[in-house]
């Protein structure tokens, strides 16, 4: 928010400098981002009137002309001008005088000069060598009323200051000069003072019919036609001037009456004309398929989401945000129809950023503008349009449809000091929000405030207790250390912190990466299989439009992103937060509705195995190096790893990991069809991906001291033939439930299977030699009990898995 520091004071003039009142505003909550000057520093430039202009003797281009410059005799000044010519009031810039510094930052000073002969006095000005504006096609024309002699800087208020607000989004009611204005009356005690606006005696009959059919789009519908306004009048200096100290350069009266009045009085509205809207106007949602030319030029393709003002043939406006290009005023404009409603800040709010663009009507929209005040602003810019452009004005009507109720919110002044942090009466609160303006109650201990119509950011008792402090001020603060007793708190054994875990997986050799939690569509329904995703109302692009339900797509678009790079090796991993629909989940202080935010571990390796060295060939990373890492990261506890599919990972290289018969996440490698379709090579081996619930990878098991082994243990080597289907882990598993409390581990050391079935190898058989390490701890092992330990294992292995003993 853009303005002039002489607009603000028109509204409210404390006694406080520049510097001040923006540190009084800083102070508030509205934060002045920047103080710059309406214009750059320039000396000796007078209003003068061209009393005489003819031809230079020696020049085609060049005029001399005589100049009154409120001295006792006309100067004579040589001027090159194009609109240089008697009778016109211009800048001149007297003998002495300093223009504004060029591009080596030094100003220009003016002198006694001879152009083809003639001497010239002075200069005569535009408005670029000024540096008021770009405008560079001749002399700065001023009013024919500017009186002669007088500064330049006095005439045009060049003196101002412009002062930038970067207010939050709460603060939708300091965007208008009129708004601040009544802050800094409340922030100061300074009076306020308003534009009068006397309501307009209607000259004509004619009215525009409106229908109101959604009234969870606009609560208020108001407007009045104006009849033979001339659009070709010219918009005063004044206004000019303001509209351009807030950023808006001027278009056409109409258009910088409604612009105006929006940053006056925060109050967007739009002027149609009148004779281009067929029969009536119609406020609904669009329907699929709409289409809008917009006064930018843009077409877009409309939807149920998008509030629209119709006629009876077509789309005219995009409530709230743009008006379209066919009712747009031109300068065949005769008629038209002013209008201004309150649009609920819901339906207007990220409209706009849907088609790339936004306005500053949207911004204010979709904050919230007074409801309350529309006739009185219609009134308003009736009351400029008749002064500026003429015409006849009809009724105003105005229609009440669904206004929003202000719901009292109640300040226990107690409680309000204690957040604080010092100490408050009831009659200081009472006193801000009367400064404020804030209607309120008061009972025992407690004052119950209904917020007004423009003030959309009060809602619970917070909001109230920043009010009181903020006004107060913040340095009336006390400067009370915080008092509270050391305590040191001791993180469970059992569970080690997520900064410990990142260390032990970069340990591993992998680089964290950090992603966003919203991703694009595709990702999730191609690698999580998820349909139907928790979508963003408010994306900040198109493509991240949905909130992820894993990591693989985040990991897959660092791959791709480094690979593009020329980066020959990754291992890549991520602890982030995923978002998943579950109608079990309340509403709590770190939970919505319906939605279960997880906390997930994801890694991905891609390239070689290892760092390039002599002594070894490079070998592409595959399921079991990842897999070995991930046994390693939970060391002690044991991983189980089941075979299962799942939508990023190849269907026979993949598996689900278990955690004491708990599934905690997936591994494998991905999808060719997504190697192809990600544009990933083909050649250098599959990317490998992990995800696992962080909570099981953090937890971890308690260190139990056992004492050394008295008795010496016993290995055995058996070897038996199996089924090329029998998996290391179901050998492992049938050995473990064997039964024997002498077996303390198994070890597979050697396969076995021979080029062509021979001798007791079948086809479809393998030899698989498992070493036993047997040990009683408190007796010595005899051949006997070691023969029936062993006999034991090779019965369970038989009877579960069909092994039969190699001999």
């Amino acid at each position: 928010m853009q303005f002039p520091e002489s607009w603000l004071r028109a509204f409210c003039n404390p006694p406080l400098n520049t510097q001040e009142l923006a540190s009084l505003l800083t102070m508030s909550g509205m934060e002045v981002e920047a103080l710059s000057p309406a214009a750059p520093p320039f000396s000796g430039i007078v209003v003068a009137e061209i009393l005489e202009a003819e031809q230079h003797p020696n020049a085609d281009k060049l005029r001399v002309c005589k100049v009154n410059a409120g001295g006792a005799e006309p100067l004579q000044i040589v001027c090159g001008a194009p609109n240089a010519r008697a009778g016109i009031k211009v800048p001149l810039a007297t003998v002495g005088a300093e223009l504004p510094p060029g591009e080596d930052g030094k100003p220009f000073l003016i002198k006694v000069g001879k152009l083809r002969g003639v001497e010239s006095f002075g200069m005569l000005c535009s408005a670029r060598e000024l540096k008021l504006s770009d405008e560079h096609g001749g002399l700065l024309e001023l009013p024919l009323d500017a009186p002669t002699g007088q500064s330049i800087r006095e005439f045009l208020n060049l003196d101002d200051t412009l002062f930038t607000l970067k207010l939050t989004p709460n603060l939708g009611h300091g965007l208008s000069v009129l708004g601040v204005a009544r802050e800094v009356s409340a922030l100061t005690g300074a009076p306020l003072a308003l534009p009068a606006i006397a309501p307009v005696k209607p000259v004509v009959d004619q009215t525009v019919p409106v229908r109101v059919e959604a009234p969870d789009l606009c609560g208020r519908f108001a407007g009045r036609v104006v009849r033979n306004v001339n659009h070709k009048a010219q918009t005063p200096d004044w206004m000019v001037q303001r509209l351009a100290r807030c950023g808006q350069r001027s278009v056409s009266a109409l258009v910088d009456i409604s612009n105006y009045v929006m940053f006056e009085l925060g109050r967007p509205s739009h002027i149609f004309d009148l004779d281009k809207i067929d029969r009536e106007l119609i406020v609904r949602w669009a329907k699929a398929g709409e289409q809008l030319k917009l006064l930018n030029g843009n077409t877009v393709e409309l939807d149920e989401k998008v509030g629209v003002i119709a006629d009876a043939s077509r789309v005219e406006s995009l409530a709230g945000i743009m008006g379209g290009d066919h009712t747009a005023v031109s300068d065949d404009t005769r008629n038209v129809y002013i209008e201004a409603a309150f649009w609920w800040p819901e339906a207007v709010m990220g409209r706009g950023r849907r088609y790339n663009f936004s306005t500053d009507a949207g911004h204010r929209f979709e904050r919230g503008v007074d409801p309350e005040s529309i006739a009185e602003h219609i009134e308003r810019i009736t009351q400029l349009v008749l002064e500026i452009c003429g015409g006849e004005a009809g009724p105003l009507v105005d229609q009440r449809v669904n206004m929003p109720a202000p719901k009292p919110v109640t300040l226990r002044v107690a409680r309000a000091a204690k957040v604080i942090g010092m100490p408050v009466t009831q009659e200081e609160c009472a006193n801000v929000f009367r400064r404020l303006g804030l209607p309120f109650a008061q009972g025992e201990g407690t004052l119950t405030v209904t917020p007004p119509s423009w003030r959309f950011d009060i809602g619970i008792e917070e909001d109230l207790i920043e009010e009181v402090i903020r006004v107060l001020g913040y340095g009336k603060l006390p400067s009370t250390p915080p008092l509270a007793p050391v305590v040191a708190k001791t993180r469970s054994e059992s569970r080690r912190g997520v900064h410990a875990l990142r260390h032990a997986v970069a340990a591993r050799d992998y680089y964290e990466t950090i992603n966003f939690s919203f991703v694009e569509e595709r990702w999730e329904r191609e690698l999580a299989g998820e349909e139907n995703p928790i979508r963003l109302l408010n994306p900040i692009t198109s493509q991240l439009s949905v909130m992820r339900t894993s990591l693989m797509g985040s990991l897959l678009n660092v791959l791709r992103h480094n690979l593009a790079r020329k980066a020959g090796r990754v291992r890549v991993f991520e602890i982030g937060r995923v978002f998943l629909r579950d109608g079990s989940v309340q509403t709590g202080a770190a939970s919505v509705a319906g939605i279960a935010q997880p906390m997930r571990l994801g890694g991905l390796a891609f390239g070689p195995a290892d760092q390039q060295q002599w002594s070894q060939r490079d070998r592409a990373v595959d399921f079991f190096d990842v897999k070995g890492d991930l046994e390693a990261l939970f060391a002690p506890r044991q991983l189980r790893f089941v075979a299962a599919e799942h939508p990023a990972l190849h269907p026979g290289r993949s598996a689900r990991v278990e955690l004491d018969g708990q599934a905690i996440g997936v591994i494998g490698e991905l999808h060719p069809k997504w190697r192809q379709a990600y544009e990933l090579p083909q050649g250098a081996g599959a990317p490998v991906l992990f995800e696992l619930e962080l909570d099981a990878v953090l937890a971890r098991s308690l260190p139990v001291g056992q004492g050394v082994p008295r008795q010496q243990a016993v290995l055995r080597d058996i070897a038996v033939i199996v089924s090329d289907t029998v998996t290391h882990e179901s050998l492992m598993q049938t050995i473990g439930t064997a039964g024997d409390a002498l077996v303390r581990s198994a070890r597979l050391f050697d396969i076995f299977k021979p080029a062509q079935p021979s001798g007791e190898l079948k086809d479809g058989e393998r030899s698989m030699a498992i070493r036993l390490e047997l040990l009683d701890e408190e007796t010595t092992l005899t051949d006997e009990r070691i023969e029936q330990a062993v006999a034991a294992v090779l019965s369970a292995l038989g009877e579960k898995l069909g092994a039969r003993l190699r001999a």
